[in-house]
């Protein structure tokens, strides 16, 4: 059995995970990384995806975040999510929603560094709604 590490997934809402785990695959703002026991340590900030949680006994955890921070250090692994939602509890309905109020904000937006913002969240909550769709 491949070693594991204490996971953890906090929104401000509550605690969604708290597990042993041998792999958690996370959004990380230059692109998704993996990460397992005996990681180097890090803090980075997370973009809108999917977290993928390989549980120690086996099984997978799918949660949906948008965005947050990561700190990984040798006590294991805190997630931080601005907002946390389990994919089975997830609404494809809601996403869409996100979806178009990010579309009409890039669409509102009137100077270039917030368009850029707006057309960078739309196009990570797109790259999360195709991934639930997986």
């Amino acid at each position: 059995m491949a070693d594991s590490f204490k996971f953890e997934l906090v929104s401000p809402e509550r605690l969604l995970l708290s597990e042993q785990v041998t792999a958690v695959i996370a959004p990380g703002t230059e692109g998704y990384f993996t990460v397992m026991a005996h990681h180097a340590p890090l803090m980075t900030t997370l973009k809108p995806g999917v977290v993928h949680a390989t549980l120690g006994g086996g099984g997978e955890r799918r949660i949906f975040i948008q965005g947050g921070f990561a700190d990984i250090n040798p006590d294991g692994f805190t997630l931080l999510a601005e907002h946390a939602v389990p994919v089975e509890d997830l609404s494809a309905d809601e996403l869409d929603r996100q979806i178009r109020n990010a579309e009409e904000d890039v669409a509102d937006a009137k100077d270039a560094d917030i368009r850029s913002r707006a057309e960078h969240r739309l196009a990570d909550l797109q790259n999360a709604r195709a991934a639930l769709a997986a």
